[in-house]
């Protein structure tokens, strides 16, 4: 059998604020994949923000592993010698492209092609509508015999998402983790549609695949990059800010399909599983690990545990944390909020409303069960019941950033702060 087509589409910010996930929102498109495909309902990323997460995916690695501590944009690059998935993939005979959004750098260079990316089509924008255009000409006109992959990049859902014309404020959930109140909902309203257009995107993607006969013979992929852009997820450690779609459809034949797996996964992960599926060279050094037994149906058991960090997004904010099936725990290295937002965040409706809980100071350790409490509302660190537990992943953590010569152990990683926080009087620091 010839190798399969990829085609992976990854949107922004969008955590899993989908149907298929059991939230409210109308996505058929995407719950459709699901449906026929393979859902996966315990897969996290590695960072909580773009740039960040999506060096994860490229790479199979810990984002002080692969360089990426930070945005790209705001100076933060991957190591000039680093394996990247589409790398690795064109040497396993693959024409690689890019469609759309990408956040990534290697050493300070925007440039596709040095990510691996033999194709690369700018769409203006990087809206999902003008992305699924440009895929369906590339099938059109595609002459090229080798099997390709495809990484198809959406805008949607980041913020500002104003631009869109809300859904019945009636018809919104807010999450526990945030107040329930007019201008919430109001937010959250806005939010919705975008998801929504995006989903709308995915069957037009959906629909060129059949229309030129790739539907066939391609792996379809619709995942995201991290928590949704909303106080107490993005840019934050907690389940909701690192929880992550992900959904893999096969050609017919190729496995079983139709079902959900439960098993722990981390996004670092995804690399050396697509490598596997394909059955190219994996490179020996990544943190990620294959979870093709899963989808062969051999196991049903994922990671016991993954880790996680954040250095710098538009502000520093320095934490290391580890997730196992039951317990979060967290590491605050620097003095700081309760809860970091980043600007955009701050300046939304719902920052608005958050702030005075959420501008309080930070504490240096965190420990959340996770089956008592899973939006981790009640910090258990203190509690004498769970002494061994913190010890023992306080020391998980310790000695994933010794092996790994974590930079941060040296002192505070290099970055600087975004200009629009010179602007803010009503920030943490102000309020102290």
């Amino acid at each position: 059998m010839s190798k399969p087509n990829i085609v992976m589409m990854i949107s922004h910010d969008s955590g899993r604020y989908l149907g298929t996930y059991g939230r409210n929102v109308q996505t058929p498109e995407i719950d459709d994949l699901a449906s026929s495909g393979i859902q996966f309902e315990n897969y996290f990323c590695s960072q909580p923000q773009c740039s960040p997460s999506r060096a994860s995916i490229l790479t199979g690695k810990y984002g002080h592993n692969n360089g990426m501590t930070g945005l790209a944009h705001m100076g933060h690059s991957l190591h000039g010698d680093i394996n990247t998935l589409p790398s690795k993939l064109k040497e396993a005979g693959y024409q690689t492209g890019l469609i759309g959004l990408y956040h990534e750098s290697i050493e300070g260079e925007f440039s596709p092609e040095r990510l691996g990316y033999e194709y690369y089509e700018q769409v203006e924008g990087n809206w999902a509508d003008g992305v699924a255009g440009s895929f369906d000409t590339f099938l059109a006109e595609r002459e090229n015999e080798r099997p390709f992959y495809l990484s198809l990049g959406f805008e949607e859902t980041h913020r500002p998402f104003d631009q869109y014309e809300p859904v019945d404020l009636d018809e919104v959930v807010v999450p526990d983790y945030l107040p329930d109140t007019k201008e919430v909902r109001r937010d959250f309203a806005e939010f919705y549609r975008s998801a929504m257009d995006m989903d709308d995107a995915v069957g037009k993607i959906k629909k060129s695949l059949m229309k030129h006969g790739f539907d066939d013979n391609t792996i379809v992929i619709f995942t995201t990059d991290h928590g949704i852009a909303f106080p107490r997820a993005k840019g934050t450690l907690y389940d909701s800010g690192l929880e992550t779609a992900f959904i893999m459809k096969f050609p017919s034949g190729m496995y079983d399909q139709g079902f959900k797996s439960e098993a722990l996964l981390c996004n670092v992960d995804l690399m050396p599983t697509l490598l596997d599926v394909v059955n190219a060279n994996t490179p020996v050094d990544l943190d990620g690990k294959s979870f093709l037994p899963l989808i062969e149906g051999k196991t049903e058991e994922g990671r016991d545990h993954f880790f996680a960090e954040m250095s710098w997004h538009d502000k520093y904010h320095p934490m290391r944390g580890i997730r196992t099936k039951q317990y979060k725990y967290i590491r605050n290295f620097e003095h700081g909020p309760k809860v970091y937002m980043p600007y955009d965040l701050h300046i939304s409706l719902t920052g608005e409303a958050v702030r005075e809980a959420f501008y309080k100071p930070n504490v240096s350790e965190e420990l959340y069960d996770l089956y008592r409490d899973p939006h981790e509302l009640v910090n258990i660190i203190d509690n004498p019941e769970f002494s061994d537990i913190k010890l023992d992943l306080r020391n998980k953590v310790k000695q994933w950033m010794e092996e790994s010569d974590d930079p941060l152990l040296k002192g505070r990683v290099p970055g600087y702060e975004a200009e629009e926080w010179k602007q803010i009087t009503d920030g943490f620091e102000s309020n102290k």
